[in-house]
This record gives structure tokens, C-alpha cells and sequence, in this order.
């Protein structure tokens, strides 16, 4: 399994109705864009999430969160959310439209 199809299904609503969204896989996974810039994607199991660095400590005391780390090198502004974590569709929206709010915020690629 390279990603949850299930989960990506989830998350395509939440994002392909807004302007400058794009689907791309990559990582082993599959990643959403905005404006060029990853935004929300999907690895295995988990929700990835591209949130800044003043989101990410916060972030990470949070249930069901880890640091963005798939390679042995953490990045730090980035979060992995546990599936527990975005089992009720609110939870998964409160998780993308924070990664959304920052992202829109990036100058466009």
C-alpha cells in the first residue's frame, strides 16, 4: 500500500473545489498542491501536513500527531497525523484547512 486510497478520497473534496489545487503523486504517496506548493497529502496511513513553524509545536502535543519524517530526516513546519487522529470528518477538516491557511499565505511556484 503506497497510500490510503480511502483517506485520499477524504481529503480530494476538501481541496479540489478550491482554485489553484492540483493532485500529484509523489513520496510513495499522494500529494496536494496549492498554487505549486505542497500543501496536504497522504502516506500510507497517515495525513501529511504542511503547517509552518509556528503551528508545528503546538501541532506535535497534540494525540495522533508526529513530526514528518519518512526519510530519517524530520521536517520541521511539516506533520504527520495518525489515522486515529482524522477518523470523524471534522477532525480531518480542522487538520487540512490549517495546512491550507498557511499554505495560501506562500508565494505562488
Amino acid at each position: 500500500m503506497a497510500f490510503d486510497d480511502v483517506l485520499a478520497d477524504r481529503v480530494r473534496p476538501l481541496v479540489s473545489r478550491r482554485r489553484g489545487f492540483a493532485e500529484k503523486k509523489m513520496f510513495g504517496g499522494l500529494g496536494f498542491l496549492l498554487d505549486g506548493n505542497m500543501c496536504v497529502g497522504v502516506w500510507k496511513e497517515f495525513l501529511i501536513l504542511r503547517i509552518g513553524s509556528d503551528a508545528y509545536d503546538e501541532a506535535l502535543t497534540q494525540p495522533n500527531v508526529v513530526e514528518f519524517d519518512i526519510t530519517g530526516r524530520p521536517m520541521k513546519g511539516w506533520v504527520m497525523i495518525e489515522p486515529a487522529g482524522v477518523q470523524r470528518e471534522s477532525e480531518l477538516v480542522e487538520w487540512a484547512n490549517l495546512a491550507i491557511d498557511f499554505v495560501s499565505g506562500l508565494p505562488r511556484k
